[in-house]
């Protein structure tokens, strides 16, 4: 990989893979510091197109594409992570790549992400590797019901996966295509929690407030900061977020979504899933801090300095689904509330089209 000049000048390029709303507001963050985008996405109608200096449309295995794109950029990043290792290692002999795109080694496989967060001495749910109907029948002799499981990779909001409780058994392995698998003990959560963290190429990190989340059929509804959750939580969720991303050597901006869970007379956090990018859970921050997750990203990548986020209220961000974002009138008529539409044409239910984020007095 090709090691990042630091810090980028103003007249800077930043590459970016990925068309959807992470990349349109990546690019915005960009702007507002003197920067240029270029994004590369297969999808014609990409909301992120919209707000960029120039836009390649191609597939993300079209090398001669790639070529080009890496001609007129400085640096690329990401706003999702299940980018083709082939183009992240493609794009890494020829422009610096981050974070680094051996980070998605690591988290595009959920069996690999668990193992290493359980070698950073980090709890997670108890889980088992599954490979076959057989192998589901025994991994369930020894985790137990209910249980979740999970494809390995390409799984999110909640696709992907299904909730085995008694009575269902070994028959679910082909129900989820028949591919490689996890299967983790189901977690008796009280609140799902999740920590914003930047790490600058210096190794500078700078936390969000632990954010509390809400979710309906598996897709994000909505995101409160801070989280109701003790000082002690809130210190070991920070801790961990900054353990892992240390461990990384990462470079940006990733979110860890853990669950908190009683633990005799108090709480334990265990983590559920790590994010290397910007991430759903931080949109808050663009109106409810001094500084938001994409900034911040935008910052680490080009060398810049961190910001220290300082929260400015009570905030809380609502996604906006489906068609719901034809109905904003009564948002933008609300005190103290903050509409952003993605530029999104086919609102299909449980889409993204957009969030309202809500900053009041503490």
């Amino acid at each position: 990989m090709i090691a990042p000049r630091s810090p980028l000048g103003h007249d800077a390029t930043i590459g970016i893979l990925g068309g959807g709303q992470l990349g349109r507001m990546l690019a915005l963050a960009a702007a507002r510091l003197g920067f240029k985008c270029h994004v590369l996405c297969p999808d014609p109608h990409s909301p992120a197109f919209d707000v960029v200096r120039r836009v390649t449309e191609a597939d993300y295995a079209d090398m001669a594409a790639l070529d080009r794109f890496a001609n007129d950029v400085d640096v690329v990043t990401y706003e999702f992570e299940n980018v083709p290792a082939e183009t992240a290692t493609f794009l890494s002999a020829r422009r610096p790549v981050l974070p680094d795109p051996k980070v998605l080694a690591t988290t595009q496989d959920r069996l690999i992400e668990k193992a290493f967060v359980q070698s950073l001495g980090i709890a997670t749910a108890r889980f088992a590797a599954v490979d076959s109907a057989e192998g589901l029948a025994a991994a369930l002799a020894t985790i137990g019901r209910p249980a979740v499981l999970k494809t390995r990779r390409f799984g999110y909001d909640g696709k992907g996966q299904a909730i085995i409780r008694d009575g269902q058994g070994a028959d679910l392995f082909d129900a989820l295509g028949g591919q490689a698998q996890i299967l983790e003990a189901f977690v008796p959560f009280e609140r799902e929690i999740s920590v914003v963290a930047a790490r600058g190429a210096g190794g500078e990190i700078e936390s969000f407030d632990v954010t509390e989340n809400t979710h309906e059929d598996h897709i994000l509804r909505t995101s409160r900061a801070p989280a109701a959750v003790s000082a002690a939580v809130a210190t070991e969720a920070r801790r961990i977020a900054e353990t892992i991303a240390q461990a990384f050597g990462y470079v940006g901006v990733l979110a860890v979504e853990m669950f908190v869970v009683k633990d005799g007379h108090g709480h334990a956090v265990l983590v559920n899933e790590i994010a290397p990018r910007v991430h759903n859970s931080g949109h808050w921050t663009i109106d409810g801090a001094s500084v938001s997750q994409f900034e911040q990203h935008i910052r680490a990548v080009a060398g810049l300095p961190l910001a220290k986020p300082i929260r400015r209220g009570r905030a809380e961000m609502m996604n906006l689904l489906g068609e719901e974002a034809n109905d904003v009138t009564k948002w933008l008529q609300m005190p103290a509330t903050a509409v952003h539409l993605y530029g999104k044409t086919a609102a299909r239910p449980g889409r993204k089209m957009g969030h309202v984020t809500r900053v009041l007095p503490e």
